[in-house]
């Protein structure tokens, strides 16, 4: 039995998390190069997608909170993803790109990209 006082809140779209950049156009560059798409909302704001996932990266740098951001994508196949990253040759074009190797867990697997910023990105898939 559901609770009629939770059922009656309207269901949620999306989130949109907002990022920082050190170098803001080197970072919009990067996130092009992963495939998200670009919608500019102001000179120092753009709105980045890719299918129903997405984010806001802004012109705005705080040392203690890029270090501190990390997000999760969730992914329908990680080999490819990790496969994607290297063809694209980031860690190379970019100072402060990081990449990892795929890492097995108990619920599943998963493999650590930083941004340019320092912005960690958890890419994996849950069992």
């Amino acid at each position: 039995m559901s609770d009629p006082e939770k059922s009656a809140w309207p269901s949620t779209n999306s989130i949109l998390p907002f990022l920082g950049a050190k170098n803001f156009s080197e970072s919009r560059k990067f996130y092009k190069e992963l495939n998200f798409q670009e919608t500019v909302i102001s000179n120092n704001m753009s709105r980045f997608q890719q299918g129903a996932t997405g984010f806001y990266l802004q012109d705005y740098y705080v040392k203690d909170w890029i270090n501190n951001s990390m997000l999760f994508l969730e992914v329908s196949n990680v080999e490819k993803w990790l496969d994607q990253i290297h063809a694209l040759g980031l860690v190379s074009k970019y100072d402060g790109v990081k990449l990892s190797r795929i890492h097995q867990n108990d619920w599943g697997m998963e493999f650590f990209l930083h941004d340019p910023s320092g912005i960690l990105w958890h890419i994996g898939k849950f069992h």
